[in-house]
């Protein structure tokens, strides 16, 4: 395989590439000035409920960078943890791999797996617009426990300390899943409220407590902690939402957050 094609693209986002960059282009119009965030929580939901609220997360990234992109999604149909080392397309061009980054986190290609796993594919579009210059570096996570995310982490630190790597790292989630507006933002930002102080382990008691239903709970874990060994110090929720803010039903919603680590 030469490349990672488009799977979901016409569903959770436009295929049409003029289409596509107008509406991502007004994301970014609402978004505000950048920061300089080393790490960013994502949502991965269709990006007319989801995506005014990926583009806060990027928009806390400088525009003019132009390294590598660590993408940790989960994996929603069960595979392994795998890297992909193909370069991705998107409506709007192709996306290069960083294919020396890849190989030095030790962990197994699978680029089947990859096909139609939609929690990377959608941060890739926005890296594509935003980041014309950067590359890519997916990781799809399939066990989520603490463990498992810790020694992720282990594996980002390490691959970047040994290539040098300029690099920003991007955890692919969306929170809590069918269940009352209120309840979700209630929960949700119970969980999130352990990340101020990067307690990585009372995260996870949090979500196993109130069940809290958040589907990249393992990549944003692998993320907080990667950046923390990098320096980073705090995080920051720009914003929290729910599907029910654009379709007005808040009696089964998604929510979402936009997170900066700094």
């Amino acid at each position: 395989m030469k490349m990672r094609p488009c799977a979901v693209s016409g569903m959770f986002y436009p295929s049409d590439p003029d289409h596509l960059e107008q509406l991502l282009a007004k994301f970014f119009h609402d978004a505000g000035p950048g920061r300089n965030s080393k790490g960013i929580v994502v949502p991965h939901a269709g990006y007319i409920y989801s995506g005014r609220t990926a583009a806060l997360s990027y928009a806390s990234i400088s525009p003019g960078f132009d390294g590598t992109f660590i993408l940790v999604g989960p994996s929603h149909r069960g595979f392994q943890t795998c890297i992909s080392e193909v370069p991705w397309e998107t409506p709007l061009g192709i996306v290069d791999n960083d294919l020396e980054l890849g190989e030095a986190l030790n962990i197994d290609p699978d680029e089947i797996s990859h096909l139609d796993e939609h929690s990377l594919e959608v941060q890739v579009p926005f890296i594509k617009y935003r980041f014309p210059r950067a590359r890519i570096t997916p990781i799809m996570m399939g066990k989520q426990d603490l463990r498992s995310a810790m020694v992720l982490s282990e594996q980002i630190a390490s691959a970047v300390r040994r290539t040098g790597r300029d690099i920003r790292i991007i955890a692919s989630s969306d929170f809590s899943h069918y269940v009352n507006a209120e309840v979700a933002r209630k929960n949700d930002l119970y969980a999130i409220e352990a990340l101020n102080t990067f307690n990585i382990p009372e995260f996870y008691r949090r979500i196993g407590e109130r069940n809290i239903t958040a589907c990249g709970y393992g990549p944003i874990s692998a993320m907080l902690r990667s950046c923390q060994e990098g320096g980073c110090r705090e995080t920051k929720l720009i914003q929290y939402t729910t599907s029910g803010d654009i379709s007005g039903d808040n009696s089964a919603v998604v929510g979402y957050a936009a997170i900066a680590v700094i």
